[in-house]
Order: C-alpha cells, then structure tokens, then sequence
C-alpha cells in the first residue's frame, strides 16, 4: 500500500509539473506576438509618416485617383456602410482611407450589375456628338432645309413638317424675306405655302401641313420644296428647291422621319426638244467600278395624258457598241417631270474606259403594254460623243469616286 501511494504521488507531481509548463509556454507565446504586433503597427506608422514628409507628391501621385476614371466596388464591399439616396442610388458615407479627398460636391451613381460606380464625373466624355448638318456646308452651297414627314395609314394622310432652313444666299445684298412652296408632284397645279420670315437667312418655320393621298399612290409621289425670297418691291425670287422621292421610305404612323437636304438651283434652261436627264457619274479606279445616279427628267413629250402612263430609265452599259448589261429605275406614273433618285454600278476595268459607254434611255409604256421611247443620251469617250456627253465622261474619269451631276438634253436618233 505504501509502493501504491507513493507511485500515485509521483505521478500526479509529473502531471502538475506538465501543466504548470504548459501553462508558462503559451503565456509567454501570447506575450512574444503582442510585442511583435506593436512593434509592427508602429513601423507602418513611422513609415507612413516618413514618406509623407519625405515625398508627399509621390504619395499624392499613387494615392489620387483621375476624376474622370471611375472605379468598381466589388460586391464583397455592398454592406458597408451604405446610406440611401433618392432613385435607389447609393453613395459611400465614409470616405475611402487610400483615396485623397476631392473638394465640392460628392457623386452619386446607379447601381449596375450588382456593383456601384463611385467617383466624379469628367463632362468631357459625356457630351453628345456635335449635329454636323447644322455646322458643315460644302463649297458653293446655296441653303440647307430641314423636314420631316409621316402618314396616317387610316386616315390616308400625310404629314409635312417644315422645320427651317439654314444658310440662304439671297440674290441681292439686302435683308432675306424668305417663304416656301410645297407641292406633292406629279400634280403641279396645287401647292402649300407657309408663312414668310422677315429679314432672316436662317428662318425658323416649325409649321404643319397635310396632303390627302392613298396608300397605293403614295409611293409614286415626290415631294417638292420651293424657297423663295420677297424683295422690298414684293417681287418674289427663288433661291432654291428641294425634291424628295417617297417610293424608298418606311412610312407607317409610328415612324416619323427627320430629313435635311441642300438646296439646289433651279435650271432656267428651257428644256430641249423632247426633254432633258439629270445624272451623276463616277468612277473608282481602286473597285474597277462605275456608278450611275439617275436624279431626274424634266419637259417630257409624254404620248398620252394619263395617270396609267409610266415613265422609266433604263441605263445600259456597253463596249465597243457591244452590249453588256443594262438596270432599270422604278417606274412614275404620269409626270412629265419625274424624279427618281436611284443608283446603280457596273463593274468596268479603268482600260476598258476608252472603249466603253453609257447609254440611257427615257421609255413611257402604258399599262405595261407597250413601250414607247421618248428619248436618249449617250455619254463616253471621244470614240462615241461630242461636247457636254465628251465633257462629263472626262470629267468622271479626273475626278475618281467624285460625283459628278450634269444634265444632258435627250435626243431621238437611233
């Protein structure tokens, strides 16, 4: 019994003795890391102050972010400290301690994807693009006109606004007094008029007009736009007009159209014998291509005096009088003065160009029965033409891919 208890002695002064070390070790553990921790914090903060003042542009310069680039929050951040702002828009309250504070206002933003964009706004990249059809004209320009237009598909009605016109050149050095006409081609007779502006070369119109027309002719009509200016003897002078084909435009009563075009000068020429074509040629040299615009016919001796008579032009592309291939423009119905605005291209090698030619041809058919031709023109090298034919054929080939509009009066001979 004595052995037993003597045993059971030692062995609980080896499990005190244990314990008691045990103790002391992670004492003296947490007293080491307390120690080191301050230690630490005061060498951040020491360096922190250091470097302020040994280089506080280099801090600012790291530590200051642009105003105009802003930052993402992740959403790891979301709950932190957030106050609520009108519109469900959120602003950080405290400020970020690696962030210089900025002076006046501070920004909010909308919430996107689960993010928030914070920061200060640069106006600079927020600007809308600059409207270049009020600030660039080309050389020799004469006005600029601003419209738009819409159809009531139940009421069959359409819908003119006038907006204004920019830019007038009136014929004589005294103030502008300026009106417009507006007619709804092929009917020539009836006619829109708006209010004049008085001494103004920029006037401001912002007036409604209507034209009652269904929806099965309403593509086969051509808007016209007459500008004119009252002179201080009330003599009226035009300076300008504008044509506006309908047949290439979506009009329902949801899609209302904003148009600008230039104003053209009238042609005082009388027209020719069975009337004249306004074209436009050019050439891309780089595309092997050759463009044809088909603008306009005017003064035509149409055979009958119908609305069922259709005009159209069909303009062939041929090579040593060979032809090649020909495109024709949408047909108008009874106008002597159709407009058609349509263009086409025709793959021509630049080597071909001195035996090459265009011939276009003005053809009326009534009812799609029979066809007659009521003119043509031909232009080309010197091989096939003379004179204005000759000069505009030249003039596209020393002005490649420019446009070139001149108007050629039709000729009857085979």
């Amino acid at each position: 019994e004595q052995a037993v208890a003597v045993a059971g002695g030692i062995i609980g002064g080896i499990l005190l003795f244990v314990l008691i070390g045990i103790t002391a070790y992670l004492l003296w553990k947490k007293f080491c890391w307390f120690h080191s921790y301050e230690k630490l914090t005061d060498a951040v903060k020491m360096t922190n102050a250091n470097a302020v003042f040994q280089d506080q542009s280099e801090i600012q310069l790291k530590t200051t972010r642009p105003r105009s680039v802003p930052f993402i929050i992740p959403p790891t951040l979301h709950e932190r400290d957030w106050i609520n702002l009108m519109n469900e828009e959120h602003v950080q309250e405290d400020s970020d301690p690696y962030m210089i504070t900025q002076s006046g206002p501070r920004s909010s933003f909308h919430s996107l994807a689960g993010a928030y964009v914070v920061g200060t706004i640069n106006p600079e990249l927020y600007k809308f693009p600059e409207d270049k059809s009020e600030t660039d004209f080309p050389e020799g320009n004469i006005g600029r006109l601003w419209f738009s237009i819409e159809y009531e598909q139940e009421s069959e009605r359409l819908l003119v606004s006038l907006i204004k016109v920019r830019k007038l050149q009136p014929p004589a050095a005294d103030s502008c007094s300026p009106f417009v006409k507006i007619y709804l081609l092929p009917d020539e007779r009836s006619y829109l008029q708006s209010k004049m502006k008085r001494k103004t070369l920029n006037p401001q119109f912002d007036e409604n007009f209507v034209f009652q027309v269904s929806s099965k002719m309403l593509f086969q009509r051509t808007l016209k736009f007459l500008v004119y200016h009252v002179d201080k003897q009330k003599k009226h002078h035009l300076l300008g007009q504008v044509t506006f084909p309908l047949k290439n435009e979506m009009l329902t009563d949801d899609n209302k159209l904003i148009i600008w075009r230039d104003l053209e000068k009238e042609n005082l020429e009388p027209p020719s014998e069975y009337g004249d074509i306004q074209f436009s040629l050019s050439y891309n040299d780089y595309l092997g291509r050759l463009t044809v615009v088909v603008l306009r016919a005017r003064g035509l001796k149409l055979q009958e005096e119908s609305h069922a008579i259709s005009v159209y032009v069909k303009v062939s592309l041929m090579n040593h009088n060979k032809f090649i291939k020909s495109k024709k423009t949408a047909a108008v119905l009874g106008s002597p003065n159709p407009v058609y605005n349509e263009t086409f291209s025709f793959k021509a090698d630049q080597t071909e160009l001195d035996t090459a030619s265009l011939n276009l041809s003005v053809l009326q058919s009534i009812k799609s029965e029979k066809t007659h031709l009521l003119g043509h023109v031909v232009v080309g090298p010197f091989m096939y033409t003379r004179g204005k034919e000759l000069e505009h054929w030249n003039e596209m080939i020393s002005k490649p891919k420019e446009l070139v509009k001149r108007w050629h009066a039709l000729r009857h001979s085979t």
